[in-house]
């Protein structure tokens, strides 16, 4: 879910949604809230490019850059995203997400708004759209999520998901009545925890297998810019249901009205966007808008609510489209044979050197004889540049533990571009690079992000939810220009989200 954010920038406070209160992430290194105790503590990581590579901050030195780079100034403590501009202008409905998940969306010179919108659509004129009832468990957050995916899976991989999955198996470690929130979500399926089959795991029985596979592989997720009601309306056209927060009161479980809330309570709910009228009557909805048009969503309260379990949300809500996230790059669960990742909760914070320009890299050791495909990783901000480089694991950690400069060749690189929006891309490498059974490799990303000092997406250890975050099972490395690198794990006690995705070679 998401929260309100102030006008002229991205931020968000802490709402609730399904019991649980939630942040959104954006310009500076923030910590996610301590959310059952709702509790905000917001820490700020603006590295000092001098003191690369440096001894370990203590507790007090990391409160002190807290307090000189926090003060005063809004911050942003969640996965918050915006929808890339899709460059699958005039694209047909009916064949979207059919290869998706191994490119980088959004890079394309093409000019989204040039897409013809209908003044109405209806993702059920072109595929089923099933409802679910969540019964009397804060999982409304889980279910949207999953409908989103759904609704955008290619109509012959799609199955219905298991929301007792994701709110069973993610890592986050809170129970099925203690709600949720669209980043939990992210990061499960990110990490491919999921999404199953509700069929291997029906909902409602409290329990959860242990070995179950996803049935497919989420490579891309975006969250559309605020209010931004041509955005919305191309992301559910080209690719599916957009998931979005609304203020619904829990009585009106059987309500059989359309909705729309203008107020001042928090967004309480998550439902999915699957469609739009423009000419949709404002004589339809009790609370007099001034102008005709209207979402078509679809609920998780069974069909006793709405029209079926669908209803419509007037364009003048107070929340609807406030946020809306995407899940538009989906691909086989056989794509890629391997995730590499130590970001499991994934994007909680941000870090950087106080300049738009940063480097990340990830070690990791291969398990058998594969070929390194791709790289995923978040833009933290609009119009995030990027390079891609895969580096000898061994001489790379020489170079780090004896604090000597580690010279980047310009040659190595291995894919760039310019992401237009910020989100969580898969990126496939120009050449596969093949790797030997226990070899060690890093994958670094030189990234550049206008307007923001922070733009490297980090896994923290915080309280509340991400208290279970492992910082133990990573390698992770921060640089200000690629030369001296700093390990993160153990100077700043975080993980960097960099993902690498490899195939077995001979299988």
């Amino acid at each position: 879910m998401r929260s309100r954010r102030r006008k002229g920038r991205r931020n968000r406070d802490g709402l609730w949604i399904c019991g649980i209160a939630v942040l959104a992430a954006g310009a500076v290194f923030t910590a996610r809230t301590e959310i059952l105790d709702l509790v905000t503590t917001e820490i700020a990581f603006v590295l000092d490019p001098k003191q690369e590579g440096g001894e370990k901050e203590s507790d007090q030195d990391i409160a002190e850059r807290v307090e000189s780079t926090d003060g005063g100034k809004e911050t942003l403590t969640d996965g918050g995203v915006d929808l890339a501009e899709t460059d699958e202008a005039g694209a047909d409905p009916d064949q979207k997400n059919t290869d998706a998940g191994t490119e980088a969306s959004g890079s394309g010179n093409s000019d989204p708004e040039a897409i013809e919108l209908p003044s109405s659509y209806d993702i059920r004129e072109h595929r089923t759209v099933s409802v679910s009832d969540q019964g009397d468990l804060g999982t409304c957050w889980a279910f949207a999520a999953l409908k989103a995916v759904e609704t955008s899976m290619p109509e012959s991989m799609a199955v219905p998901l298991s929301a007792d999955h994701m709110s069973i198996h993610n890592s986050f470690g809170i129970s099925q009545n203690s709600g949720g929130d669209y980043s939990m979500a992210m990061a499960y399926l990110l990490a491919w925890q999921g999404p199953v089959s509700e069929e291997d795991d029906p909902y409602g029985d409290s329990t959860s297998p242990d070995d179950l596979a996803p049935v497919c592989h989420v490579q891309e997720i975006r969250i559309l810019p605020e209010r931004n009601y041509d955005a919305v309306k191309r992301a559910v056209y080209l690719y599916g249901g957009v998931q979005t927060s609304l203020y619904l009161p829990s009585e009106n479980r059987v309500s059989d009205e359309d909705v729309c809330y203008k107020g001042s309570e928090e967004p309480n709910h998550d439902a999915v966007i699957i469609g739009w009228d423009d000419n949709y009557p404002k004589e339809k909805f009790a609370s007099n808008p001034e102008s005709d048009g209207a979402f078509l969503c679809v609920n998780s309260w069974g069909e006793n609510f709405g029209d079926g379990g669908f209803f419509h949300v007037s364009y003048e809500d107070s929340w609807i489209a406030e946020s809306g996230i995407s899940s538009c790059g989906i691909g086989p669960a056989d794509n890629f044979d391997r995730n590499y990742q130590s970001d499991l909760c994934g994007w909680t914070g941000q870090m950087g050197f106080g300049e738009p320009e940063a480097w990340m890299a990830n070690a990791y050791t291969a398990e058998s004889d594969e070929t390194l495909e791709a790289v995923g990783f978040y833009a933290t901000a609009p119009d995030t540049e990027y390079e891609v480089y895969v580096f000898d694991g061994d001489s790379f950690r020489e170079h780090v533990e004896n604090n000597v400069k580690f010279q980047t060749d310009s040659g190595k690189v291995l894919a760039s571009g310019t992401l237009l929006d910020t989100g969580f891309y898969t990126v496939n490498l120009a050449k596969s690079q093949e790797l030997d059974a226990g070899e060690m490799f890093v994958v670094a990303v030189r990234i550049r992000t206008p307007g923001t000092t922070q733009p490297v997406a980090v896994e923290y250890a915080g309280g509340g939810r991400t208290g279970n975050i492992d910082i133990g099972d990573g390698e992770g490395y921060i640089s200000f220009d690629g030369s001296l690198w700093e390990r993160t794990e153990t100077s700043k006690r975080c993980n960097v989200c960099l993902k690498a995705y490899s195939r077995k070679i001979g299988k």
